[in-house]
């Protein structure tokens, strides 16, 4: 029998559910591996080919970018076809993006580099993706951990793909590779393993569910088949979900991406960057599994504000922080990563919960592409920002941005939901 409690319905633990969490936390890991090698050296690339730094800076703008363009398509593919065909067409996609990069940087053309790049935002967008497949079969008392669980995988890529960038530029240049080709056409075949991967073992699809629950057409208003946009207007916690989790990414993001720019400002080695920024990236990913167990025992809406109140922390310890502080910011990284992830983790569950499930993949997809596009643009006013105010200006308008979300979500939380 379902059980109905303050997250919807719950369909019981499908058997088939650890077989697919164990399939999309593999293809996370290569994944990751291929994503984190490709970021590492992206910006490095493109400043070499075209020897202008700001065309450097823009080569992270236009990955994220196509991650955003891609989200869509991904969730239309997702509520046609299945998870499995949308997921192996944003890897597949990010394979190819590689393997124009990599013929990029053989023939010298930035423009090239900076196309390949776009595509190379599939991987991103697949991976996002990637934590909703976790939901499918998993019913709501275990959804918020499985797809933590999915998202804590990205942690040994994040962490180890950066770090294979070098030896495999290295082993690039012996086989007679040109500079930073070698690094993209590792990042293609992982890429491509990881399609093809997803492909052949992703089975059964979890959109797939036999038996799906009817649609409760009375109680959210509104029949199957409506687009992302539609639902949004339509169900005020899918828009409260979304909107937590485009806060979080965009304050992420700015913060996180001119922190290492303050830094140098106070004489930091790369070193000490690389420590500050890992230790990020730790926040993001190593710690997922806890708000994915609080969200599913607490509720998604506490979850969210905790998440809300390390971003405003993080953001306060950076506004206040010199560029000598190192200890300071490397606490206000980790809170920044942490409340990242319990913005991202109980908003995806959050979001769930809120629609029907013939609807959650447009839904789902019209997320990630504003968050990926909150977060390209929150990159390039950042650095616009810094420069023409200061590092502390650009940490109080992140904390502009968390205040009113914070009052909303509190709001929200007294309450009942509909």
């Amino acid at each position: 029998m379902a059980v109905t409690g303050e997250h919807g319905t719950d369909t019981g633990r499908d058997p088939a559910q650890g077989r697919i969490v164990a399939v999309l936390t593999a293809s996370q890991i290569l994944g990751g591996l291929g994503a984190g090698t490709g970021v590492a050296i992206s910006s490095l690339a493109a400043t070499s080919l075209s020897g202008s730094e700001a065309v450097g800076g823009l080569s992270q703008s236009i990955a994220v970018a196509g991650a955003a363009a891609l989200a869509v398509p991904l969730g239309r593919l997702t509520a046609r076809y299945g998870r499995r065909p949308a997921l192996t067409f944003g890897y597949g996609a990010a394979a190819t993006g590689a393997a124009v990069a990599t013929l990029a940087c053989a023939t010298g053309s930035w423009p090239l580099l900076l196309a390949g790049l776009f595509l190379f935002g599939g991987g991103t967008a697949a991976g996002l993706a990637a934590r909703y497949a976790a939901t499918d079969r998993a019913g709501t008392r275990h959804a918020a951990r499985d797809l933590s669980i999915v998202v804590w995988a990205t942690t040994v890529g994040s962490v180890a793909g950066p770090n294979l960038a070098e030896p495999a530029d290295a082993l690039g240049r012996r086989l007679g590779l040109d500079a930073w080709s070698g690094p993209f056409a590792a990042t293609a075949v992982a890429f491509t393993l990881t399609a093809l991967g997803l492909f052949a073992l992703l089975r059964p699809d979890p959109m797939r569910t036999p038996n799906p629950p009817p649609a409760k057409a009375a109680v959210k208003g509104g029949g199957s088949g409506r687009g992302g946009w539609a639902v949004l207007v339509a169900v005020s916690r899918a828009r409260l979900a979304v909107a937590a989790m485009i806060v979080s990414h965009m304050v992420m993001v700015a913060v996180m991406t001119m922190t290492p720019v303050h830094l140098h400002h106070g004489a930091a080695s790369l070193t000490v960057v690389g420590v500050v920024i890992s230790l990020h990236i730790a926040g993001m990913y190593a710690l997922s599994p806890l708000p994915g167990w609080l969200a599913d025992r607490v509720g998604r809406l506490p979850v969210l504000i905790a998440g809300m109140a390390m971003l405003a922390v993080a953001c306060v310890l950076a506004a206040v922080s010199s560029p000598h502080d190192v200890g300071r910011l490397t606490v206000a990284l980790v809170l920044l990563g942490a409340g990242w992830s319990f913005g991202l983790v109980a908003g995806s569950a959050l979001l769930t919960d809120a629609v029907e499930r013939d609807e959650r993949p447009a839904v789902q997809g019209l997320s990630d592409a504003l968050m990926n596009a909150g977060a390209a643009g929150s990159s390039l006013l950042a650095g616009v920002v810094v420069t023409a105010f200061s590092y502390g200006v650009l940490a109080t308008v992140s904390l502009a941005l968390v205040a009113p979300m914070t009052v909303v979500l509190l709001r929200a939380g007294t309450r009942r939901p509909a």
